[in-house]
Order: structure tokens, then sequence, then C-alpha cells
């Protein structure tokens, strides 16, 4: 159990150093998450084919059919030509940012008699704001938008392992302290 800080902390570290080339390499990063989901896009399209065959009825047979043909599909297309993946993924990107935005927003607002009921209106705005940012600026935030966000990602995940490593090497270390 005293060593398992190590590991967290180890783990941490890597992280939060992928966490940072993704934000120093944001197009990159993009591009490679663009691969990553056209290949997994069309691993998926193969699942469904497969699938077809044990649908029961013609509905499901068809139903299965069809998205597997278009799981292949968007998945080649992004393979082929990750820079769309990319240019897509952030349109998207942009749009849940400014639903989140406003359901944060209104979540607050209803929440108006509580403690803390600004924290999601907050969080709303700066959503909001985000998607706003990514909209407007597209289809060029696709260079930089989600190398960036899943880099900032990663490094605060990172440095969230990394403290609570030290967190558990404190109570390890009092822990021993005080069977002493």
């Amino acid at each position: 159990m005293a060593t398992t800080w190590r590991y967290l902390a180890a783990v941490g570290l890597l992280i939060s150093l992928l966490g940072v080339v993704a934000i120093v390499a944001p197009l990159v990063t993009g591009l490679a998450l663009s691969a990553l989901l056209g290949a997994l896009l069309v691993v998926s399209g193969v699942s469904h084919g497969v699938h077809v065959f044990s649908a029961r009825g013609w509905i499901g047979a068809l139903s299965q059919g069809l998205l597997a043909l278009l799981y292949v599909v968007g998945g080649i297309v992004t393979l082929v030509n990750p820079v769309l993946g990319l240019t897509t993924l952030t349109l998207v990107l942009a749009v849940v940012f400014v639903f989140n935005g406003v359901l944060e927003i209104l979540m607050g607002l209803r929440l108006r008699s509580r403690p803390n009921w600004w924290w999601p209106i907050a969080s709303g705005v700066l959503a909001l704001a985000v998607g706003v940012l990514l909209w407007i600026g597209w289809p060029s935030t696709a260079e930089w938008a989600i190398g960036l966000l899943f880099g900032v990602n990663l490094l605060s995940s990172g440095l969230s392992m990394v403290f609570l490593a030290l967190n558990g090497r404190r109570a390890a270390r009092d822990g021993s302290a005080i069977g002493t």
C-alpha cells in the first residue's frame, strides 16, 4: 500500500506530459484523434454488419445494415480525410458547448433559492462562450480546438492524479508514524 502512491504519481505525470504534448501540438493531436475516431467507426460498422445476420426480422436487419453502412462510410471518409473529420468534430463540439451552456444557465436559474446557485450559471456562461467562439471561428478553430481541449483535459487529469498520489504518500507516512 505504501508504494501505490508512486504508481499513481507516475501515471499522473505521464498523462500530464501527454497533455502538454497535445497542447503544444494541437493540430497533430486533433488529426490523430480524428483518425482514431475513423478507425473506431469502421470497427463499429463491421460489428453492426455482423449483427445483421442475428437481427430479428427484416426491419431489424435493415436498420443494422444501414447503421453498418453509415458507420463504415463515415469511418472511411474520416480516415481518408482526417481534416474533414476534425472540422466536423469541431463543429459538433461547438454545438455541444452551446447547448450545454444554455442548459447549465437554465439549471442555475432554477436553483436560485439554494446556496452556490451561481456556479452552474458561471460554468454555463463559460461553456456558452467557448461554444460561440468555436462557432464564430469555424472552420479555422478546427486547427487547434480539439487538440488543445483534449490536452488541457489530459493535463488536468494527470495533475489531479499526482496530487492524489501525494496525499496518499502523506497518509501512508502518517499512518506508519502512528503505528510505530
